[in-house]
């Protein structure tokens, strides 16, 4: 009895102090969400005064952590792109503290892949890598990639070339030097030597990562003048439903909406997203029917459906399967309609051997059709198709924690049939390349990497070395960047095979003798970054050998391409940007472009020399409201060039101004209540439109306004 006695003295004295250790303890829980109010997931809350006492929020923001006692400590919650914020826990706080975390503007931590192919942080790559985060997505309120590019990088411009048909220019290089990828994949399909830029719609878009400059040692032919990578958005919620609406001027409808799930294994998106404009008279409004080299823009409508599904099978083993729809249809007369569509499809592994090894393979289809729909008949005619088959595969293998050695190789079988060719015929060619790279970190101020890709093109039985090497160093707030990259372009079916009655006026003829195009790019940047301000300046020269262009033969009274002598690209482009705890953010670009193109040569430019950006922003967000206030601005400057004078022989020219001019937008984007978003644009803010309308100025009327609608449902009905 006396042991008994004694053991329950003892299990009474641990449970008084259990209980005491109990009481002495606090429970602290809250949430952590961004600057609109949307949760952070996987974000971090440290205490300051014990090392190693943290959480992590789940997928609705959420953390909860247990201090040991009731005094006084500070937590700090942290996130990738996004700014500290710390707070004071008083002794005698209750136990809810939230946080709400400001972007950083400077993007410093963002984790980028296309500069290298490998995930590195921002402010660690040697390549200079332009990055357009998806705040700044929804402030431009951009339907596809030209709204945006135009809002936010100087340097660019898309105009109208042949039958008002989307062209790019990016500091001198075109479009079928510049390339376009969505999550790294290529497209299929061109038109004038651009892609199709009204597939690339903005919904669902997380990030766009630019590197200017030849990218030929990683993604080959068609990278000579750059690579514009547009990266999706994975769900994060464990449901989330959006349904969203814009109306604007002359009658532009855009409706969209998209279906995600996070859970389990399984992660997926589903977006679709519906536009239509009517025709816009551009001599509405004036005493002149005639207003310039075209007085009507063409109305169409587009519609655009994708889903994106990932699997994770095991911790170290992820598939993502990706599909889409693509349709386009433009009114180009009363009796003709021209469709445009595409078929997506894919599948990625990603598989984690070791924690120094993994692997990447894939395989993307895409099929670009165009077709002509004869209102009368009701027939629909199609007359090109572009298919694409293509296999990857990518491995990385890191030394001493620091070290990565990136290897791979890509097969790709590209089929065109064309209206084009002659008898609408059909080409079929095939290409494959290896690469490899090595990512040297020898010291944390010190980066140096170096690459070198080989390609084959069956048609042409070429073979290609495209060089690359980078550094970077840091000294103290500044880091310093310079860089090498050889790129190229081979000839493509089209240019090897057309041959096509140009609107009935002259022949154009293909060259399966053509010569890749070559470049060497040369560049040097210094970045200064301090506090909540980041200034980049970046020195550009590209020496560019064979490119290819069209030129008139007078034997067989048409164009044939060509290669032509070697021309000269160089350039200065500086960023500057700063945000602060009031709300208020800027950004400010400017490029400086000089093309130069030898007398007597059969290209011509009209790159302008000067281009500028700029942009104001409030952000700021209260309990049951929130307001963001942007202006934006695009400025290019006047460019004096040559034109051709006679259809029949393109060989006479004469000098053309093509006058500058700047466009302001003002938008004003309200969270009105949890989960419901309304947004009034103003555009073309000081009523700017053209004496005359040329290819390459804007197509405005005028000012023009918008009010967009944004339902977030999961928000609308979650539980406060």
């Amino acid at each position: 009895r006396t042991a008994m006695t004694g053991r329950t003295t003892i299990f009474l004295l641990l449970g008084l102090l259990l209980a005491v250790d109990a009481a002495a303890q606090r429970r602290i829980s809250g949430t952590v969400t961004g600057d609109r109010c949307e949760p952070l997931t996987g974000a971090t809350i440290l205490v300051k005064e014990i090392a190693g006492l943290g959480a992590v929020t789940d997928t609705e923001g959420r953390y909860e952590l247990r201090l040991p006692d009731k005094k006084e400590y500070t937590l700090t919650a942290t996130y990738i792109g996004y700014f500290d914020a710390k707070q004071t826990l008083a002794a005698d706080h209750g136990g809810v503290l939230d946080f709400q975390l400001n972007e950083n503007p400077t993007l410093l931590e963002q984790v980028v892949v296309t500069g290298t192919r490998t995930p590195k942080l921002l402010k660690d790559v040697p390549i200079v890598t332009r990055v357009i985060a998806e705040s700044d997505i929804r402030r431009t309120d951009a339907t596809n990639i030209g709204d945006l590019l135009q809002t936010e990088l100087p340097g660019i411009e898309f105009s109208y070339s042949m039958n008002q048909q989307t062209s790019l220019n990016m500091a001198g290089f075109g479009g079928n030097s510049v390339l376009f990828l969505v999550d790294g994949e290529r497209l299929a399909g061109e038109t004038l030597d651009n892609v199709d830029y009204s597939r690339l719609n903005m919904d669902n878009v997380q990030r766009i990562e630019i590197v200017k400059g030849a990218a030929s040692s990683l993604y080959g032919s068609n990278a000579v003048g750059g690579v514009v990578n547009i990266i999706s958005r994975e769900s994060q919620e464990p449901w989330s439903v959006n349904v969203n609406g814009r109306y604007g001027a002359h009658n532009e409808q855009r409706y969209g909406g998209s279906v995600g799930f996070n859970r389990g294994r399984f992660n997926s998106m589903t977006n679709v997203q519906y536009t239509s404009i009517d025709a816009i008279d551009l001599s509405k409004g004036t005493d002149n029917a005639q207003v310039g080299d075209y007085s009507t823009i063409y109305g169409h409508s587009t519609l655009n459906v994708k889903e994106r599904l990932i699997f994770t099978a095991s911790e170290g083993l992820r598939f993502t399967a990706r599909a889409g729809y693509f349709f386009r249809e433009r009114n180009s007369s009363e009796s003709l309609r021209d469709r445009y569509r595409s078929f997506t499809g894919g599948l990625k592994g990603n598989y984690t051997i070791t924690d120094k090894d993994d692997l990447e393979l894939s395989y993307s289809f895409d099929q670009y059709d165009k077709s002509d729909y004869l209102v009368a008949g009701d027939r629909d005619v199609r007359d090109y198709s572009n298919v694409q088959h293509a296999v990857r595969t990518l491995y990385n293998h890191t030394f001493a924690g620091k070290h990565i050695l990136t290897a791979g190789g890509d097969y790709m079988r590209d089929y065109l049939m064309s209206y084009q060719f002659e008898g609408n015929g059909s080409h079929t060619q095939h290409t494959a390349d290896a690469f490899a790279q090595f990512d040297w970190n020898p010291h944390k101020k010190f980066n140096l990497i170096a690459g070198l890709r080989l390609d084959w093109f069956s048609e042409t039985k070429l073979t290609h070395l495209s060089p690359k090497l980078g550094l970077m160093y840091k000294l103290g707030n500044c880091s310093l960047r310079g860089s090498y990259a050889g790129g190229f372009r081979a000839p493509t079916l089209k240019e090897m095979y057309m041959n096509f009655y140009m609107g009935n006026i002259f022949m154009i003829y293909g060259n399966p003798d053509l010569r890749p195009e070559s470049s060497h790019n040369f560049s040097l940047s210094a970045e200064y970054m301090k506090g909540r301000h980041n200034l980049t300046v970046t020195g550009f020269y590209n020496i560019v050998d064979d490119r290819i262009t069209t030129a008139w033969n007078q034997v067989l009274g048409g164009q044939v391409y060509t290669n032509m002598s070697r021309l000269q690209v160089a350039g200065v482009d500086a960023n500057a940007s700063g945000r602060y705890p009031c709300g208020i953010s800027w950004h400010l670009s400017y490029a400086y472009t000089c093309e130069h193109i030898r007398k007597g040569e059969p290209m011509l430019s009209s790159t302008r020399p000067h281009t500028a950006t700029a942009r104001i922003a409030y952000d700021k967000d209260w309990k049951n409201y929130g307001l963001s206030v942007a202006l934006s601005g695009r400025y290019l400057s006047t460019v004096t060039t040559d034109v051709y004078t006679e259809i029949t022989s393109y060989e006479k020219t004469e000098k053309q101004t093509y006058p500058g001019y700047t466009i302001w937008k003002l938008s004003l984007s309200q969270r009105v209540c949890r989960g419901v978003n309304v947004t009034l644009a103003v555009d073309n803010l000081f009523n700017y439109r053209p004496d005359y309308y040329y290819n390459n100025s804007p197509s405005t009327t005028g000012t023009t306004c918008s009010v967009g609608l944004s339902l977030d449902l999961e928000r609308l009905f979650k539980k406060k």
